[in-house]
């Protein structure tokens, strides 16, 4: 991830790969341990902020975890955008998150997604092409 005065930047590249098809998968850690769940890379929105904004429809156990525990492991990619040995690339987003139910990361979301219950916003602490 770079830096830019203090402030992380998005790189290119995961932005590129977030307007392809793909699979994200959000790890989060919990009293019971680890869960994992699913989305899909065209859900994803990047706030003026440089937040990682996700919508949330179900995730019950992920966003409790997130309560117990802020700290996520996301990781997405595509096959459609060039990564570092070829066809490919995929990116390891590591960061806290919170779960919202109002505000403007919400207002984003609830526009975009209908269905969505609440916003998962995250803030990244380190981004890594993975691939």
């Amino acid at each position: 991830m770079q830096r830019n005065g203090g402030k992380a930047m998005i790189p290119e590249k995961l932005t590129e790969i977030l307007k392809h098809d793909g699979v994200v998968a959000i790890a989060t850690l919990g009293q019971d341990g680890p869960h994992m769940v699913n989305t899909w890379n065209s859900y994803i929105r990047i706030t003026d902020a440089e937040r990682i904004l996700i919508p949330v429809g179900y995730m019950q156990l992920t966003e409790a975890n997130i309560a117990f525990n802020n700290q996520v492991l996301i990781t997405l990619g595509s096959r459609k955008v060039a990564g570092n040995m070829g066809p490919g690339a995929g990116f390891l987003i590591k960061g806290t998150a919170s779960i919202e139910t109002s505000g403007a990361d919400f207002d984003v979301i609830k526009a975009k997604f209908a269905w969505a219950r609440a916003v998962m916003a995250v803030t990244a602490s380190s981004i890594e092409q993975t691939l």
